[in-house]
């Protein structure tokens, strides 16, 4: 009895501190991530605070990284998208492609599925008119945030799209990510549904 109250406590302590499971609701990440895949997350990597924060204090954010985060449209529910703007960067899509500060940014990773051209998600920032899929609020905040085409990612927050570029509703649709949002880095996928039982795959 004593064995299994003290694997519990363990388990809540990682769940709480340490680790964040989440499972993978949509083809958004394909083909790095399929749905649904079931992985786990280090919430000490990105995470704004922690108890081991003293000692490890959390790691800078960088172009191309994963990142687990509660979805700021419905916070219960945690998605994972890739780092494409840190704060004071100046974001853009021209034909699908992303831009970085002027710069084609090279994305091995990203993925384009066959679909109609659409010129809000691949010419983006794109104003003429809104999307049914853009969250209202957003639509102003883009209008208030561009310059000169681009759009500039604020003090504390971060611009994330999927890696199926034609198939992903990301910051395109409803804006930047929060740093108090960030639970943290994904570590690796442990269980997937369409391959079953699998070997431990690490992320990156």
């Amino acid at each position: 009895m004593r064995a299994a109250l003290e694997i519990v406590v363990v388990a809540i302590f990682i769940v709480t501190f340490v680790a964040q499971p989440f499972r993978i609701p949509s083809a958004s990440m394909q083909p790095t991530l399929t749905i649904g895949d079931f992985g786990m997350a280090d919430k000490q990597s990105f995470a704004p605070e922690g108890i081991f924060a003293a000692l490890l204090p959390p790691a800078q954010v960088h172009h191309g990284d994963l990142m687990v985060f509660h979805y700021p449209v419905n916070p219960r529910m945690y998605l994972v998208k890739r780092v494409v703007g840190v704060p004071g960067d100046r974001i853009r899509l021209r034909g699908g492609r992303v831009w970085v500060n002027e710069q084609p940014m090279d994305e091995p990773y990203a993925f384009y599925s066959p679909a109609p051209a659409n010129p809000f998600r691949d010419d983006f920032p794109w104003l003429p008119r809104t999307m049914p899929a853009a969250a209202p609020p957003w639509w102003g905040e883009m209008r208030r945030g561009m310059r000169d085409g681009e759009l500039t990612v604020p003090a504390d927050e971060f611009f994330v799209l999927g890696d199926n570029r034609n198939d992903s509703e990301d910051s395109r649709y409803w804006g930047f990510v929060p740093r108090a949002e960030v639970v943290g880095r994904p570590l690796l996928v442990y269980f997937s549904l369409r391959q079953h039982l699998r070997s431990l795959r690490v992320l990156r």
